[in-house]
């Protein structure tokens, strides 16, 4: 019996090879902790930050001398420190290049000492498969040494992400937690996705970021500066349904996505409503909206954007009035929204009296939540009809008050327009938050008065103040709330600097004497 018993232990000890061990450490010293100090704007109080907090994620070293993580780890990160495994160091890191819509980020370490016994972790050359076994590595809650789970690939889809942004997910039913955020998923020694995402009330259900998306990401920011992926914003649906196909003449052997609304009206706009589009670049597209990209794998057509737009125009095959023709369409990396999204930046905005006016975000009506204006009669507020519109000239913003009046007996016998959309001053429609600056900086008048755009069954007050009395209120508004400029960085120029000729306006001198002075 003890001789069975030896043989098998002999057995199974040369069954795991010192080489498969070796690799599986050097994967191990690949992956880091990420300790970040989270300081995001306060979308309420624009000109201040919410109270730090600490944030634990992972990463993984890549070539480069870099560390890839989520952009959510380290988004509106003041300090970034990455700690190596099976050590107590902690490198202070920055971040090099980031995109919130795909969540990627790139880290740099101040100390690149870190890279000179480590290699880099090397990439998938294609997609996994459903059903391949991966291993992820990570830190998640639970414990402070390094994680390895195991899971199967479950499905793989082409679908949104964040800001509006869309790309490849690989669903996994491997067991992730907090803390696992940015850490490798692995197969056969090689990275084939970033865990970025879970779902908290189902078991088992993680989200991977697929290396063709990471390296889409990587190469957008060789020359510094990410510009995100080449999307396309018509609106489109299947031509599934026969009398649809009749309405279009569709022959049996035609297929593809019918244009419900193009993205542009222009007359030279390539695309019209009612046109089918067969085919992007050589692959065609079947008649529910989804391409075969591979034997076992139909992903939506939207995918082959980012595999054939060049040069900033994507190739199709179109069927028209009876008969098939191609054109280029011209691509955009972002939609543009009359209320934009923050992304990593922080909110604009301008302190005039008692009024904290700012340039609507998406961010900010996410932030209110279910507290956002109701839609109420025939005319509902602009933040909520106007939330997903195109601008409708170049530049436009929604200028609106981001929270409620500084207390000042100016404001006395007046409603409070928290949330409001500023509509005009002094009888000049307000086109962007720049705009307003120039026009309270400039303006001469003895009184300002302040319009709002129409907001449920009523119209918010106009409110009319005099002149210096919204100059006296800037100063002492910003003295007793300890605000130090009465505008974003971006503002400050426009705000110091009057239209050529004109003299210096009284509120403008005082405002700026004041932040110096702070």
């Amino acid at each position: 019996m003890r001789r069975i018993v030896a043989g098998l232990f002999v057995l199974l000890c040369c069954s795991i090879s010192p080489k498969g061990l070796h690799a599986q450490d050097d994967i191990r010293d690949l992956v880091v902790k990420i300790h970040a100090i989270h300081h995001s704007p306060d979308l309420l109080r624009p000109w201040t930050r919410v109270s730090p907090q600490q944030v634990k994620g992972s990463g993984v070293v890549i070539d480069g001398k870099r560390i890839l993580t989520n952009a959510h780890v380290v988004k509106y990160a003041s300090q970034i420190y990455v700690q190596p495994n099976q050590s107590a160091a902690q490198i202070p890191a920055r971040v090099e290049a980031i995109t919130p819509g795909m969540d990627l980020a790139v880290l740099k370490l101040d100390d690149e000492s870190f890279f000179d016994k480590r290699g880099s972790l090397p990439f998938a050359q294609e997609l996994p498969r459903v059903k391949d076994t991966i291993n992820v590595y990570g830190y998640p809650t639970g414990g402070t040494e390094l994680s390895v789970t195991q899971g199967i690939v479950s499905r793989i889809e082409y679908t949104d992400y964040y800001y509006q942004a869309s790309g490849l997910r690989i669903q996994v039913d491997a067991a992730l937690n907090f803390g696992n955020s940015g850490g490798p998923a692995v197969s056969d020694g090689k990275l084939v996705g970033l865990v970025f995402s879970l779902i908290q009330n189902a078991q088992n259900i993680g989200y991977l970021i697929p290396v063709e998306e990471i390296q889409l990401f990587l190469n957008d920011i060789t020359d510094g500066v990410y510009d995100g992926k080449p999307q396309v914003f018509d609106l489109v649906q299947t031509v599934e349904n026969e009398a649809l196909r009749k309405r279009l003449g569709l022959p049996k052997n035609v297929n593809g996505v019918m244009i419900a609304q193009p993205y542009s009206n222009d007359s030279n706009y390539p695309l019209q409503e009612w046109d089918v589009v067969t085919k992007i670049g050589d692959m065609p597209i079947d008649s529910d909206g989804k391409v075969a990209v591979r034997y076992d794998l139909r992903l939506s057509s939207s995918y082959l954007v980012q595999k054939y737009a060049k040069n900033g125009l994507l190739p199709l095959t179109i069927y028209r009035d009876g008969r098939l023709s191609e054109i280029n369409l011209p691509v955009r990396n972002q939609r543009d929204l009359v209320i934009p999204y923050l992304m990593d930046k922080t909110p604009r905005f301008f302190i005039f009296g008692p009024f904290v006016f700012s340039q609507t975000t998406q961010d900010y009506l996410e932030r209110m939540g279910n507290q956002r204006p109701p839609s109420m009669g025939r005319r509902p507020s602009p933040l909520v009809t106007r939330r997903f519109d195109k601008p409708t000239f170049e530049s436009e913003e929604l200028v609106f008050v981001a929270s409620p009046l500084f207390p000042h007996r100016i404001t006395r016998g007046y409603d409070d327009p928290n949330r409001a959309v500023l509509s005009e001053v002094n009888g000049v429609p307000v086109k962007n938050l720049r705009h307003l600056v120039e026009i309270l900086r400039d303006n001469r008048d003895e009184q300002i008065s302040f319009k709002f755009a129409s907001s449920g069954v009523l119209t918010h007050e106009t409110m009319v103040f005099n002149r210096a009395d919204l100059t006296d209120a800037t100063v002492k508004i910003l003295e007793e709330n300890g605000i130090r400029y009465p505008y974003s960085q971006d503002l400050r120029a426009v705000w110091e600097t009057p239209i050529q000729g004109a003299p210096k306006s009284a509120q403008a001198t005082c405002c700026a004497t004041t932040a110096t002075a702070n």
